[in-house]
């Protein structure tokens, strides 16, 4: 059996944004979920992106993904407008207000994996619909590893499909008022428990600038973020945690709960440049020496 053309095969939105912080406005830049985890994930594997664009859709932004390595073969380009989504972040950079969302060509989007992609040993179910996360799960052979990512429209309006395809992952990444949200728990430790009952072996709960924590049924793992002096765009950080990691796991070829752990840095990692930035723009310039130099200096910092 010939091996699939990518190791790792992720799905998920592509906007073109407008975002306001406290400092500056960037417009009509690029982003979306799939956008920013396969940046992520381009440092580690060769990861095949699925997600749909309109007829108005920047070349220059194709050509950032093409210079990173990223295939681009499950790709829709259909006639019509691009997803966009405009925000503005307050003075503390955690909260934020959406000003517009037109869905555009996405909200008529079906993902349809190339035959390679359905080969691939992992598979990161970014944040879209249930449904369709589902639909992809229908396409897929048998996968070594499924993360799936979710947000708290999903569970506001179709929670019963939600969990249907959580129980058919491997893992669970949600921040931690999605958690909260979903089993009424404030306690994260027993929200993590009634996620676990669900199906996944592993619920990882996302904190942002506090770091993450792994959940199994036997242990908690605590992982910090890295400490930066001061960032520009926290847009998209989730996404390129959860790519990084995934991209550093299937680069490992393994699925146990070490290297899961080590895929988390790697993770964590990759975020802490990307929000130095605003879209993908330090990504573009990051170099594997740096992010290697960083895992070093950040495993100092968190030994006993």
């Amino acid at each position: 059996m010939t091996k699939p053309s990518v190791d790792l095969t992720i799905v998920g939105s592509i906007g073109i944004d407008t975002i306001e912080t406290p400092t500056e406005k960037q417009e009509e830049i690029l982003g979306g979920s799939v956008s920013y985890a396969c940046a992520a994930a381009s440092f580690f594997t060769h990861t095949g992106m699925v997600g749909v664009v309109g007829t108005d859709f920047p070349e220059e932004f194709k050509q950032t993904w093409k210079n990173m390595s990223i295939d681009l073969e499950g790709l829709q380009t259909v006639e019509g407008k691009t997803f966009r989504w405009s925000g503005v972040y307050e003075e503390n950079m955690d909260n934020r207000r959406t000003l517009s969302t037109e869905l555009n060509v996405f909200e008529t989007f079906s993902p349809e994996l190339p035959e390679d992609y359905r080969e691939a040993p992992y598979l990161f179910l970014g944040n879209i619909h249930p449904a369709l996360q589902l639909h992809v799960l229908e396409q897929v052979r048998d996968p070594k590893f499924i993360l799936i990512d979710t947000m708290d429209l999903w569970i506001n309006i179709d929670k019963e499909d939600l969990a249907k395809v959580i129980g058919k992952c491997h893992m669970l990444t949600l921040n931690e008022s999605e958690a909260q949200l979903f089993t009424g728990e404030l306690s994260l430790n027993n929200a993590a428990k009634q996620l676990l009952e669900l199906g996944p072996e592993y619920v990882l709960i996302k904190k942002g600038g506090n770091g993450s924590m792994l959940f199994t049924k036997d242990d908690i793992f605590l992982l910090h973020a890295y400490p930066l002096d001061s960032f520009k765009d926290p847009t998209g950080a989730g996404d390129t945690f959860a790519g990084g990691l995934m991209g550093a796991l299937a680069a490992s070829g393994k699925t146990d709960k070490e290297s899961i752990r080590q895929a988390m840095v790697y993770g964590s990692i990759i975020a802490s440049f990307g929000v130095e930035e605003f879209s993908l723009e330090r990504l573009k310039q990051l170099g594997r020496d740096e992010i290697e130099a960083r895992v070093s200096e950040f495993k100092e910092m968190c030994r006993i």
